[in-house]
């Protein structure tokens, strides 16, 4: 066994990428580590490193420990395409969290379709069904996929009345759906809505949306909605929404988020409910509560409808007026366990691993890998979720 005290040579430029990959300034990253500043500094000038602190290292900045080894800093980039850049600009250094939720997320996709496959199950036809399609009729399609017609939001009470109808239609129609806010089930590893709010991974016959749930319910909304179009159009990719693509490069963003605020908010009811919501103190906030979306969302479709102008819409943008505290509380800011497992795991994925275990198809641990649950708490999971042992 190696001394974990013995001193060993890396190369700098790699220490100091784990550290910038994991967004910490030295300052930081001494503190989880129980070091100073300076020790950070210099050993991201001569490589010089303990094992113990190598090995501490990898950890607090959840760096795969192979990669410190490595003779320069790997070239890491998303596994899936990256809708989040606008105008030109390189793309966002994807954070450890990101790429191990889409990785989680891949893995699971992997598994279900070999079981589906195996099953001998049919692909889902409205995959990719959409292809090159305008943003009309991917609304008119994903709302016949999901059997959501005009009016269906504002017949619901309330955002989490609609989020959980819009949830459930996507998982009956064949779509892993997920809600996370956090890593896998590591509370200390909290996703930053920031980076992204969602993606998308197109499968024929297991084609999964993650919706990030640190973000606020009604803005979940239209992440299911747009991620949804995603799935319909076949293109897999990761999302964010900044000012609601005014100025992008992906055609296909720009084409999911006009589907996806169609399907959400249909011309043809804001049109008439413009008079009325035009004679409130707030408009956008009024045409939020009828439809279950978010302001921003509101005022993107006035804007697209010309009942504002586009200068209207940049000063309520800029007002940050988007911003709905209070009404757009997250699905996932703790809370009962068994809730969060609900939308981290569903009642649908959750199912088919417990029955394969069951089965011997699948082993307890790459069972605890997929769900992110173990021993006594997988066993629970058929009982807490109401799902068939």
């Amino acid at each position: 066994m190696a001394n974990r005290r013995a001193q060993i040579r890396l190369q700098a430029p790699v220490l100091r990428w784990a550290r910038e990959r994991a967004q910490l300034e030295p300052a930081q990253l001494a503190r989880k580590l129980q070091v100073t500043p300076e020790a950070v500094e210099a050993w991201e000038r001569s490589g010089e490193i303990s094992v113990a602190r190598a090995n501490n290292l990898a950890h607090h900045t959840h760096t795969p420990l192979g990669f410190l080894y490595l003779p320069a800093p790997p070239d890491e980039r998303l596994p899936i395409a990256d809708f989040r850049t606008r105008s030109g600009a390189a793309p966002d250094r994807p954070s450890p969290d990101l790429l191990e939720t889409v990785y989680l997320m891949q893995r699971r996709q992997l598994w279900l379709r070999d079981e589906l496959t195996d099953a001998g199950a049919e692909p889902l036809g409205f995959v990719g069904g959409s292809v090159n399609a305008k943003a009309g009729p991917v609304a008119a399609a994903m709302a016949d996929v999901l059997q959501l017609r005009d009016g269906w939001a504002a017949a619901e009470g309330t955002w989490t009345d609609a989020l959980t109808r819009l949830r459930d239609r996507v998982e009956a129609a064949g779509v892993l759906l997920v809600f996370n806010g956090i890593v896998g089930n590591n509370t200390s590893r909290k996703l930053n809505r920031d980076e992204f709010q969602g993606f998308a991974l197109v499968d024929e016959y297991a084609p999964l949306i993650f919706v990030n749930g640190t973000d606020f319910k009604s803005a979940q909304m239209f992440t299911i909605a747009h991620e949804m179009a995603h799935i319909l159009l076949g293109a897999s990719g990761v999302s964010r929404f900044r000012n609601l693509q005014l100025e992008t490069d992906h055609s296909a963003e720009v084409t999911c988020d006009a589907a996806a605020a169609e399907f959400l908010v249909p011309a043809a009811e804001l049109d008439a409910y413009w008079p009325v919501a035009g004679k409130t103190e707030d408009p956008y906030r009024a045409i939020a509560r009828k439809f279950k979306v978010s302001t921003l969302v509101s005022a993107r479709r006035a804007l697209d409808r010309g009942l504002i102008g586009r200068g209207d819409f940049h000063e309520f943008y800029e007002a940050g007026r988007h911003i709905d505290w209070g009404l757009l509380q997250s699905t996932s800011s703790g809370g009962d366990f068994w809730n969060n497992q609900r939308w981290r795991v569903g009642r649908r994925f959750g199912s088919a691993v417990y029955r394969a275990v069951k089965e011997g198809r699948l082993t307890y641990r790459d069972a605890y890998r997929l769900t992110g649950l173990g021993g006594g708490a997988f066993e629970k999971m058929p009982a807490e979720l109401g799902i068939e042992a």
